[in-house]
């Protein structure tokens, strides 16, 4: 028992050695286009029946965003190139705020009948010539996907993210202040929660750092979980 009570000491002094300091500093952390996406994907697209695609083209300070909805007797797929404004993300708040710069392109529409069509399109014009307004806010607010505060596009991913223990666990130990697009890429920045990192660690490492006689350049192979 001494014996692996010092080894675990020596392993977490190592630990916070190499990571002190760093919750101080904001940090980097690239993610790609095919990554949101695909987080769109499973957590936005997934949730909502009406809304059948919602993907975004990453480009220096600015995306195009392309919402594929359908619902009575109309399919169509819309387009509008947004401004990031904010993005925070910890154990508490996941939020993406989008400022819209560009006017709603309808890049597809399908209709049951003519009725539809005529209606559509009358929708969109009075949206944008009449009321002066945009309808995809209007639209994906109506699909409870976004909330509109302010002329600005609120995306709040909690109600689905804030169900998932194993990303809430990450969320405690990473937290995100903004982001920054680039093309093809989105730049998240924030910190690293040491404590949070330090605790995880001291809870669910203790069995792999008990093994005595393991040389310190030696990668230990990850073990697969079992289905």
């Amino acid at each position: 028992m001494q014996t692996l009570l010092s080894n675990i000491s020596k392993r977490l002094h190592q630990v916070y050695q190499k990571a002190e300091g760093f919750i101080e500093d904001e940090r980097e952390f690239p993610l790609s286009q095919v990554f949101l996406n695909a987080t769109f994907q499973r957590f936005v697209t997934d949730n909502v029946k009406m809304l059948k695609d919602l993907h975004a083209d990453l480009h220096d300070d600015w995306l195009r965003l392309y919402a594929t909805l359908e619902f009575k007797g109309i399919y169509t797929t819309l387009s509008v190139d947004l401004k990031l404004v904010q993005m925070e993300m910890n154990r508490d708040i996941q939020l993406i705020v989008f400022e819209q710069i560009s006017d709603t392109q309808v890049i597809e529409a399908k209709f049951q009948n003519v009725f539809h069509k005529l209606g559509f399109n009358a929708a969109i014009y009075f949206y944008q010539k009449i009321l002066n307004k945009d309808p995809l806010g209007m639209i994906l607010e109506k699909l409870n996907v976004i909330k509109v505060k302010d002329d600005l596009l609120h995306l709040d991913l909690n109600r689905w993210l804030g169900k998932k223990r194993s990303i809430l666990d990450t969320l405690n130990k990473v937290h995100v202040n903004h982001a920054v697009l680039r093309e093809a890429e989105l730049l998240v920045l924030g910190n690293v929660n040491l404590a949070a990192l330090f605790g995880k660690m001291t809870e669910d490492e203790i069995e792999d750092w008990a093994h005595e006689g393991i040389p310190e350049n030696q990668v230990t192979p990850i073990k697969k979980k079992h289905k």
